[in-house]
Formats: C-alpha cells, sequence, structure tokens
C-alpha cells in the first residue's frame, strides 16, 4: 500500500471531512449541555432524603454505567420505532450521548459536593441560609473546583465517543471518513486524516480546560488578594482589629 501526500492533504481540508469535524464538534457539545444538566439532577436525586428518588438515582445510574453506548445507541434508534417511538438518526444520537453522560456525570457531581467539608455547611447554616442559598455561596464553588478537572476528561473522552454514532449513519467525522476511504480506495491517509482531526480537537480541549482549572483553583474571596502592592482595605482591617 503506497502513500499518497496528495490524497492526505485533499482529504485533510475537503469541505466534506470538514463539515464530518463541525458536526463532531457541535454533538459533544449539545450532548455534554443535556447530559450535564440531567446529571445535576440525578446528583440531587441520589443525596436526597426520599427514598423513591435515590432508588431512582441509583438504577438509572447502575443500568447506563453497566451497559455499552453503543448497544443504547441501537437500542434507541432501531428498538424504540417497534413501539412507535420513531426518531432520526440526529435524535438518536444525541439522545444516547446525552443520556449516557448524564449518569457519569451524575457521580462527579456527587463526590464533588461530598468532598466539601461538613464544616462548611454546619457553618452556613449556623448563619440562617437558605438550602439554595447554601448551594450557591458556599457547597457549589468549592465543589466545582473538584468537578471541573473530570468534567473535561469527560467531554474530552466525548468527542471521540461521538465516533460510534457512525453505526446509525450519524454523518460524523468517523463516518465521512468511513465514506471517502471507500470511494477514493485510501484507506490510510482517510483514517490518518480523522485522527489529525480527533487529536487537534482534544488538544485544543486540553488547552482550555487547564485555564478553566487555574481559573476555579484560585482563592476566593478577600484571601484571593495577595498583591503586596495594594493598600490593605480599611474596612475590612477595621474589621479584622474587631474581631
Amino acid at each position: 500500500m503506497s502513500w499518497s501526500w496528495d490524497h492526505f492533504m485533499q482529504f485533510l481540508f475537503s469541505p466534506y471531512m470538514l463539515n464530518g469535524v463541525w458536526t463532531t464538534i457541535w454533538l459533544s457539545i449539545v450532548a455534554m449541555v443535556i447530559g450535564c444538566s440531567l446529571g445535576v439532577m440525578l446528583a440531587f436525586m441520589k443525596m436526597s432524603k426520599t427514598w423513591a428518588l435515590r432508588q431512582i438515582a441509583n438504577t438509572y445510574i447502575w443500568v447506563w454505567r453497566g451497559t455499552p453506548l453503543l448497544v443504547q445507541m441501537v437500542i434507541i434508534y432501531t428498538v424504540l420505532p417497534k413501539v412507535g417511538i420513531k426518531l432520526g438518526v440526529v435524535e438518536s444520537a444525541i439522545i444516547a450521548l446525552s443520556l449516557h453522560e448524564a449518569a457519569y456525570f451524575a457521580e462527579i457531581v456527587r463526590s464533588g459536593i461530598t468532598s466539601v467539608n461538613k464544616g462548611q455547611e454546619d457553618a452556613s447554616l449556623a448563619l440562617g441560609m437558605t438550602w439554595p442559598q447554601r448551594m450557591r455561596y458556599v457547597i457549589i464553588p468549592q465543589a466545582t473546583r473538584v468537578i471541573i478537572p473530570p468534567l473535561g476528561n469527560q467531554f474530552n473522552l466525548m468527542i471521540k465517543t461521538t465516533s460510534l454514532a457512525s453505526v446509525i449513519s450519524m454523518e460524523e467525522l468517523f463516518r465521512r471518513t468511513q465514506q471517502l476511504a471507500q470511494l477514493e480506495f485510501k484507506v490510510l491517509e482517510a483514517y490518518m486524516c480523522a485522527a489529525c482531526w480527533y487529536l487537534l480537537m482534544t488538544t485544543v480541549w486540553g488547552l482550555i480546560q487547564q485555564r478553566l482549572e487555574a481559573h476555579y483553583d484560585r482563592p476566593f474571596g478577600p484571601v484571593a488578594d495577595t498583591d503586596p502592592k495594594k493598600k490593605p482595605d480599611p474596612v475590612l482591617t477595621g474589621q479584622a482589629a474587631q474581631v
């Protein structure tokens, strides 16, 4: 099998391939947003004091984490129409990816929230904060530092996982690569192009993730200001002296 740089460059920047790249990007973003939203809801259900809500969340997470995404996608696309639920290729791919991601993100959120020291919640209760206030001002800001790294890794994985949608004929990057390889009989060049695009997308996201982690890892509140040249706030200083 001879290598052709001409075909490689032709595939790499062809509108057909670029359209597949764009489909992979927006499919990853949409599935991740929906999956994270459902995951937050499942996380709070799992931590609820209501037995029924905990059981629903535990069962959902058990089923969707315990079965392969490929099987879930095929079931949604081919089996549901047999019971009267007809979905298109795009809808099936988004639903399967989102529901699968929700099960994993629920555990990420739950572990992030439970990682916050119990004393923080006790202190906020002593101050008379309501549950939404405790979550917004005390728990979530601290839990975010724990949630961001695995969340970023999940999105990195999502970019590559969208390739499974090719089995239901979703026109994403991998599907279009297969079609180019079959049409031009240049299998190696086509799949190397796909590998380059996947590598580029995950590398760009890796850089974004680093910035996000650095941002949320910074101290927040008055202690965050560590500039020695800045004069201390007289109000804060007076309060500290009174304490």
